[in-house]
């Protein structure tokens, strides 16, 4: 049976372009801040043709087009029991910083006669679920960095490069249960209990997936197969968790290749040291994975 996205999908349905829309279950004036920098990001992007550029190049483009943003934490909680695909240009997170900068590289690579806020919110959909869909519940969205990468992958929106990039380690013994053991931090766990049982199962199962890292003292060697744009994910020492940061790669006229996040340390996006100085920076940083956008 065809359903409505199926139908706006194949263009059947008024609303424009025939383009998959994002299933938007809030309004946007809450899922969508920012409309006035979108604007001017997208229009540089359209007059300086960022479409043609590499995807990798284009997704450190747009990264770079985010410097400055202030740090705000805890924008993707914006409601307590309803899920919806979002964006806040007016703060981001190491999450929402590479995520954002992505969807806006994905955007603009489909040609059309005009961007707007709910093309740019179908792309995060597309990445920020598991399967690609959201349907309007908290646990659709993938809240592990590690889970993203697999389920990513699986749909070919990036390569896992780790293996290409350096030799890895195998992460074990360890738990990733950080949510399920303290869902008062989380508004939608905390307004609805019911669903840490089932949160609980995710951890689970993502446990059992093997999980391979560059170590720390490899990451410097392994630097010069790094490209602009990619994924850098931080893994962590710390217990409950396997990924505790996350950012973009970009390698600059001198040849290093910096880490570019939102750092809460700087309190806004940033380009900063090199990826093995940021990760010795950081005691408890213990390496990276890394996703290559396609």
């Amino acid at each position: 049976m065809l359903t409505r996205r199926h139908l706006l999908h194949l263009g059947l349905l008024g609303g424009g372009s025939a383009l998959l829309r994002a299933a938007e279950y809030l309004p946007q004036a809450v899922t969508f801040k920012g409309v006035e920098k979108f604007q001017q990001i997208v229009a540089r992007a359209v007059a300086e043709n960022w479409a043609a550029l590499p995807m990798g190049a284009r997704v450190a483009q747009f990264g770079q087009a985010l410097r400055g943003i202030k740090y705000v934490g805890w924008t993707l909680e914006i409601d307590d029991r309803v899920e919806s695909p979002s964006v806040n240009l007016m703060g981001l997170d190491c999450w929402t910083f590479f995520e954002v900068s992505l969807g806006l590289a994905r955007m603009i690579g489909r040609r059309q006669s005009a961007y707007g806020p709910s093309d740019l919110l179908r792309e995060i959909e597309e990445t920020r679920y598991r399967g690609g869909v959201c349907r309007g519940g908290y646990l659709d969205r993938i809240h592990y960095l590690d889970e993203w990468y697999t389920d990513n992958a699986a749909r070919g929106n990036i390569r896992n490069v780790t293996r290409d990039v350096g030799p890895v380690v195998r992460l074990t013994g360890r738990s990733n249960d950080e949510m399920s053991l303290n869902p008062k931090l989380y508004r939608y766990l905390r307004a609805d209990p019911s669903l840490v049982p089932a949160m609980r199962q995710i951890e689970s199962r993502l446990e059992r997936v093997p999980f391979d890292f560059i170590p720390k003292d490899q990451v410097a060697a392994s630097e010069p197969r790094i490209q602009s744009g990619d994924i850098i994910g931080i893994v962590t020492n710390r217990p409950h968790v396997f990924c505790s940061h996350v950012g973009l790669a970009l390698r600059t006229t001198d040849g290093t290749c910096h880490f570019m996040h939102a750092s809460a340390t700087y309190k806004k996006v940033v380009v900063d040291k090199t990826i093995h100085e940021y990760l010795y920076s950081v005691k408890s940083h213990a390496g990276i994975i890394v996703g290559r956008p396609r």
